[in-house]
């Protein structure tokens, strides 16, 4: 599959993730909210007091967002998707989004394979790079295009 624009890779990695999230969770949504914002159904989930979040996503939101349910409780779900290599940037996006949420999960997912670099800045330099202050973690993922498969997920898949 020939992809040329990064929007072309939403609804493939939505489709892959609830997959995913359907063998895990009874309760799950996730929505593209790259270009069209979020719907009523994601923002009931955003806890009272929390909804200024909103102004600061109006320019610039993860590409796909949700949730899931464990024990009656909401965790958010963000996740960024580049049809490129992973870039320092582009940790920092994800992360900026994570915090914003209060995100459990973070998902950055390429269609390039993780660089060895970044892995290395996470286990030498900066062993707290990927994390975050709500207990996230950053989860980087590559995404085989042409089988439509997430071949690599570091660390560690997170559900």
């Amino acid at each position: 599959m020939k992809v040329r624009k990064e929007k072309q890779l939403y609804e493939v990695i939505k489709e892959r993730l609830e997959e995913i999230l359907k063998a895990k969770f009874n309760d799950f949504y996730l929505e593209i909210t790259a270009d069209t914002g979020f719907s009523n159904k994601l923002k009931s989930e955003i806890p009272r007091g929390r909804e200024i979040i909103f102004n600061f996503l109006k320019k610039a939101r993860p590409d796909i967002t949700g949730f899931v349910k464990e024990n009656s409780f909401s965790y958010f779900i963000v996740v960024e998707i580049k049809n490129s290599s992973i870039e320092l940037d582009d940790i920092y996006q994800t992360k900026k989004y994570a915090q914003l949420f209060g995100a459990k999960y973070a998902l950055l997912i390429s269609t390039n394979e993780i660089p060895e670099e970044i892995k290395r800045l996470d286990k030498t330099i900066n062993p707290d790079f990927l994390s975050g202050a709500y207990g996230y973690r950053i989860v980087l993922v590559h995404l085989d295009i042409n089988k439509k498969e997430f071949v690599e997920w570091y660390e560690k898949k997170p559900f």
